[in-house]
């Protein structure tokens, strides 16, 4: 299943929807997406690391092994710049990320919770500070041009606060378009997006970032 950890944070999610010309730098490009895209929506692919519980090696043997795994997530986004965004995971699992500009919330269907957290404690430092905040992202990250790879152009921004949970954010441009994200925690593990079928600033309704529990839902509030 989807840590809740790694989900919420993900949020990096969501997107990289970029307007600027193919000629631009990637951080000039990221620059033009924050200053014109308003609205956008996509589908969304993630690879993930597991780690599987821990494997005994039999009498003798020295000590346990814990094998990691991928878990490859599949769903869609769509977010209203500042602060309101929907994040859907449709497989393996279901999950549900929404934020309405004041408060995140996280609906596992598996678990029947939803669990609420404050905004503006939940976002600084994260992929989704960068895309769904204002536009003073470089106040929070140091930001450069990470060359290119496979025809995709990189940035790399590094958080500013040293007890951020990321230790870089990645973002991948192809032909002026953000194509791809990755973003490694401090515990040196790394999650892949890539993202499909992007439309820059259709028309979302605000009604779409609102959202009331389902009835018999567990509801943790977390400050």
């Amino acid at each position: 299943m989807i840590g809740r950890r790694s989900a919420i944070l993900l949020l990096g999610l969501v997107l990289a929807l970029g307007c600027a010309g193919a000629q631009a730098e990637p951080i000039d490009q990221l620059r033009q997406f924050l200053a014109q895209t308003r609205t956008a929506r996509g589908d969304f692919t993630q690879q993930s690391p597991r780690q599987n519980p821990a494997v005994t090696k039999g009498p003798g043997a020295a000590g346990t092994s814990a094998p990691v795994t991928t878990v490859v997530s599949r769903g869609s986004f769509e977010f209203l710049r500042p602060g309101k965004f929907r994040w859907t995971y449709r497989t393996p699992y279901e999950q549900l990320i929404i934020s309405d500009g004041e408060h995140l919330f996280l609906y596992d269907k598996d678990l029947n919770q939803v669990t609420e957290k404050k905004l503006a404690g939940a976002l600084p430092a994260s992929p989704a500070s960068i895309l769904f905040g204002s536009n003073d992202f470089e106040r929070d990250f140091k930001v450069e041009n990470d060359g290119s790879q496979d025809g995709i152009d990189w940035i790399r921004a590094t958080p500013t606060a040293k007890d951020s949970v990321f230790e870089r954010i990645r973002i991948g441009f192809q032909d002026g378009m953000p194509v791809a994200m990755q973003l490694r925690d401090s515990f040196g593990q790394s999650t892949q997006l890539a993202f499909d079928h992007v439309q820059r600033n259709p028309a979302i309704s605000s009604d779409r970032f609102q959202y009331t529990p389902p009835p018999g839902v567990d509801v943790l509030q977390e400050r």
